[in-house]
């Protein structure tokens, strides 16, 4: 019998606030519908009709459940004697975490009787799954993307394109996540009757941030029986990169009443927390609202969200999810900056010595565990969310990184 979301339950109080964080900050128009979105949500999380069908489409389309690899090599590279293992979501059909998500959402719509399905998506990953499952079920896709976003991604773009789904350009802004979010949003308001946003990350209005997270805790649900099998104990510590933050919040969730696992999000640092060109929410924001929740953003004086910046279009974001704040508010969570010349050296490491190329999202995790390695008291167990491959950046690298020989 397949295991229902609320096995593994710590959900917001009934306002959608973790500790005063999230919550539903959003136009009249959207209130009834979030609402009755969340009373369809509860629903089928208890529903095993509907998790029966979402299982096997995780396990006869997506490819689930996906592998643990342990990474002797690159271990072998490090100081400490760790034992190093990757989940490995790039392995999932479409190449990254975010079927998941798009496949339990785009099943929901359809209980709602919606047949128009909205996006947004920043490295494309995200849109390149809404696109998946709206051919796969049926669905009208139109997907909103920055500008600058589909300059950096055209392989996703494509991709969206070649499966039906149409890709809207956003110039507005710096043409990136923000702005693209914010087109969906208006888009949304204006046709929240016949439409389901499909969001992308633990963020927005809840109840979003409750419902991404339960469809991507597969991850950390996997991860904890095929740890247990492997080593026969839990990890010392997990390790994800964070934007708004849905394949870390899909790992850590399953693991968060065990108080021996240490969690480690990883933020873009950019060029560095001081040259103000980073997407660390975090180590350089405050509490603000955005996107219709209570969250660390990136803002200025007067609570104006300020421009992000990151390589990575997925971490490209100025906030962080009310869940990732409630954990870094408590402690449960440490929340690390790596910056961009960091994540291209962990990208290229881990390429050289396992021959798996990450997304440059997931570099920034691998940055990260090269960093702690010499910190960590010896002999740790670390776990690491592999959300995505690294196809779609490919063009990105190539500005980037040079070889020897090379002109």
């Amino acid at each position: 019998m397949p295991q229902t979301l609320t096995a593994i339950d710590q959900r917001p109080d009934n306002r959608g606030h973790y500790a005063g964080f999230g919550g539903r900050y959003v136009p009249e128009t959207l209130m009834q519908t979030l609402i009755d979105l969340e009373s369809e949500y509860r629903a089928v999380a208890e529903d095993r009709g509907f998790q029966a069908e979402l299982q096997a489409l995780f396990s006869e389309y997506a490819g689930r459940p996906t592998p643990l690899t342990r990474v002797r090599r690159y271990e072998s590279s490090l100081p400490g004697n760790h034992r190093i293992y990757l989940k490995r979501e790039d392995l999932l059909h479409t190449g990254a975490h975010k079927l998941n998500n798009s496949l339990g959402q785009g099943l929901l719509a359809k209980r709602l009787g919606k047949k128009r399905i909205i996006a947004e998506t920043g490295a494309g990953q995200h849109g390149v799954a809404t696109a998946t499952a709206c051919a796969l079920l049926g669905l009208e896709c139109i997907v909103y993307m920055g500008a600058e976003d589909m300059e950096r991604q055209k392989l996703n773009v494509f991709r969206m394109r070649l499966m039906g789904a149409k890709v809207e350009t956003v110039t507005s802004g710096t043409a990136t996540l923000k702005d693209a979010t914010n087109e969906a949003m208006r888009d949304w308001m204006a046709n929240c009757d016949d439409t389901h946003y499909i969001i992308g990350s633990c963020v927005g209005p809840h109840p979003f941030p409750m419902m991404v997270r339960d469809f991507q805790s597969v991850i950390g649900i996997e991860a904890r029986r095929q740890i247990l099998e492997a080593e026969g104990r839990l990890p010392d510590h997990l390790v994800a990169c964070v934007g708004g933050g849905s394949n870390s919040l899909g790992l850590f969730h399953p693991f968060y009443d065990d108080d021996t696992v240490r969690f480690w999000g990883v933020e873009a640092e950019g060029e560095g927390l001081a040259s103000g060109l980073h997407a660390a929410a975090v180590n350089g924001g405050s509490v603000g609202v955005f996107h219709g929740s209570m969250s660390y953003v990136l803002q200025n004086e007067d609570g104006q969200i300020t421009p992000a910046h990151s390589i990575s279009a997925g971490l490209d974001y100025p906030g962080i999810g009310p869940e990732h704040s409630f954990y870094a508010s408590t402690g449960r969570a440490e929340y690390v900056p790596i910056t961009d010349r960091e994540a291209l050296d962990g990208l290229q490491q881990i390429s050289r010595l396992e021959g798996l190329i990450p997304a440059l999202e997931t570099a920034h995790a691998m940055a990260q565990v090269s960093k702690m390695a010499a910190e960590l008291p010896p002999e740790q167990l670390i776990l690491v969310c592999f959300s995505g491959r690294g196809d779609k950046d490919v063009f990105s690298l190539q500005e980037h990184i040079s070889f020897d020989g090379e002109k």
